[in-house]
């Protein structure tokens, strides 16, 4: 019983660590939507840095540092889940 109410407590924690990440790139994103809105430019310059406002350059350097911290995110679970199979097919 001990057991399964800790594996339910560790689903619960990464299922509202995945929700909220989810989250964050919503907003981000929908924010981002502002400048493809608003833009009245050459098609040239389309998705330029010097074509956005410093709000929507804002919002663009918060989405680019999330996308590289879930990268990071990912390659450290990946890396631990492959530290526990190695030691798991050690022990046996």
């Amino acid at each position: 019983m001990i057991k399964t109410k800790k594996y339910s407590n560790t689903i619960a924690f990464w299922s509202a660590v995945i929700a909220i990440d989810i989250f964050i790139y919503l907003v981000l994103g929908i924010s981002q939507m502002d400048y493809d809105d608003s833009y009245q430019g050459p098609e040239e310059e389309y998705g330029s840095l010097a074509s956005m406002n410093p709000r929507q350059l804002t919002f663009y350097f918060l989405l680019q540092f999330w996308n590289i911290l879930n990268i990071a995110g990912l390659i450290i679970l990946t890396w631990k889940v492959f530290k526990y199979q190695k030691q798991k097919n050690s022990i046996q």
